[in-house]
């Protein structure tokens, strides 16, 4: 299969969602934030890793703006989206799960 920037977001784009804990589908681990203690969810979060890669995909769409094609603005803007919510979503989770106020 050829690389393509629809592949190569894809791929940031999973990457950004192991690091949320969303990709573990056999042998599944509590959710947790990295050394932290364990909860019912999918596996190991990394909020700082989710972060970057989120960012990285987000410059990629500045840097190449104006050079993609309109189903490539379209999947990047979804993309995108979706990762921004589940990263509110993971880290008011854990927030509330860890740090009841």
């Amino acid at each position: 299969m050829p690389v393509t920037f629809a592949s190569f977001i894809l791929s940031l784009a999973t990457s950004a969602l192991m690091h949320l804990g969303q990709g573990v589908t056999t042998g599944a681990r509590p959710m947790r934030p990295a050394g932290g203690p364990s909860q019912e969810g999918t596996g190991s979060v990394h909020l700082p890793l989710a972060r970057q890669v989120i960012d990285l995909i987000s410059l990629l769409e500045e840097k190449t703006k104006g050079n993609r094609t309109s189903e490539e603005e379209e999947m990047l803007a979804q993309t995108l989206f979706a990762l921004r919510i589940k990263f509110v979503e993971i880290e008011k989770k854990l927030r509330n799960d860890f740090h009841p106020e």
